[in-house]
């Protein structure tokens, strides 16, 4: 499975970064997108486990999970 976050159109509400069991979601202080917020990024890609419990709380739809 593998989680995508759409960093032009994340508003850094951090729902995702609350709702990861993994914890390997945070925002990313170092960029700021276009909208002005700092988006968030997944830090370890290889733990996802595909649970989709980011992209169904994501209110702006902005995360992808596919396998």
């Amino acid at each position: 499975m593998k989680a995508t976050i759409n960093d032009d159109l994340c508003k850094g509400c951090e729902m995702c970064v609350i709702s990861c069991p993994k914890k390997i979601i945070e925002l990313n202080r170092s960029k700021i997108n276009g909208k002005g917020y700092h988006p968030a990024h997944i830090t370890n890609i290889d733990e996802c486990n595909g649970c989709a419990s980011c992209a169904i709380m994501c209110p702006d739809v902005v995360i992808t999970v596919e396998e």
